[in-house]
């Protein structure tokens, strides 16, 4: 007998490593994680396998097929946004390749099931392009079907990831003569930057609100890299798992489309600048933008319509931006630097 498992790729990763907490938490303990790197052993315990591994790996696909029954899949590895302007077709590789070799591991799961496998996917406040600073502001908060004209490499793999999850879910084989749609419940979350107390951030151009508090907890100088005034959607961490969560379990009937804006707060980085200052007053933050990272980021959108989440599945974040930084982000990283004779 095959064993059932959930799997989790990219699981030591800031989002992979938070997922493990909270479904062994709720009492999951057929968790697989799978990564390039090793998960930390504390989460090791919380899983029923860790491996070592490369979703681009042909023969490592093949094992899971036949060693495990995966009717759940949360795919959360990727080349984050920054590393992948410096190796683009690294980054193509891993966020697209490895996506579809997942999706037809995924088609050969339900295959053996007799059921759609679940396939959750982790998409980015990337996919959108917005052309001028004027335009950002007067858009304001945009839709799931606008401006979806990503100038990032990591935002054009997220938007084509999004496409083939449609296509396997809804078109795969349609020509052919035994075709059988609907072998994957493929559901897509558009994140906005995320902020982790507990982990650190690893290449994403939405990293300056994250490295700014951290640096200003360890009392080591930070230079943010994008303008006072730069304004863009965020999430804390738990806010983040939680809708990863719901929208997985949510009924297939509620459900009226395939991909979700989420999102909490959208600060300026001065506005992140005076709540970290206010915790941390010895906190030495200077502004000095990245032209090049400042012209990415003013591509975003100020921030993303999750009316359709909430909607459909009714989604709703539990930190708005005074709560993320008073009762998750400023006392968790404070205690995380704390010497240890206190």
């Amino acid at each position: 007998m095959r064993k059932e498992v959930v799997l989790i790729t990219g699981a030591a990763g800031e989002m992979g490593q938070a997922l493990i907490e909270r479904l062994s938490e709720e009492g999951v303990k057929n968790i697989l994680a799978l990564d390039v790197k090793p998960v930390p052993e504390a989460l090791r315990a919380r899983c029923q396998l860790a491996m070592l591994g490369d979703i681009l790996d042909g023969k490592l696909m093949d094992r899971l097929v036949a060693e495990f029954a995966i009717p759940r899949i949360f795919h959360l590895a990727a080349l984050l946004s920054t590393r992948a302007e410096f190796t683009p077709e690294a980054a193509h590789q891993v966020n697209v390749e490895g996506t579809l070799k997942l999706l037809k591991m995924a088609v050969e799961q339900s295959s053996w099931l007799g059921r759609p496998v679940t396939f959750m996917f982790p998409s980015s406040v990337a996919v959108y392009g917005m052309p001028d600073l004027e335009t950002k502001a007067r858009v304001g908060a945009v839709r799931e079907h606008q401006w979806t004209m990503p100038t990032t490499m990591y935002g054009c793999n997220k938007l084509y990831g999004e496409q083939l999850g449609r296509y396997y879910a809804r078109h795969y084989r349609q020509l052919a003569a035994n075709a059988r749609p609907g072998g994957i419940d493929f559901r897509a979350i558009r994140f906005p930057g995320l902020i982790s107390a507990f982990t650190l951030p690893t290449g994403g151009t939405t990293d300056y609100a994250p490295e700014m508090i951290h640096a200003a907890a360890q009392g080591a100088p930070y230079a943010c890299f994008v303008r006072e005034d730069t304004r863009l959607p965020f999430m804390a961490m738990p806010d983040a798992i939680k809708s990863l969560v719901e929208l997985e379990r949510a009924p297939a009937e509620s459900l009226t489309q395939l991909t979700y804006n989420v999102t909490s707060f959208n600060p300026s980085a001065e506005a992140l600048f005076t709540r970290t200052k206010a915790a941390f007053p010895n906190a030495a933050i200077t502004f000095e933008p990245d032209l090049k990272r400042q012209k990415i980021v003013d591509s975003w959108p100020e921030n993303q319509d999750d009316s359709r989440a909430r909607a459909d599945w009714g989604w709703s974040p539990d930190y708005d931006e005074a709560r993320a930084f008073s009762d998750y982000l400023i006392p968790n990283i404070r205690e995380r630097y704390r010497s240890p004779a206190g």
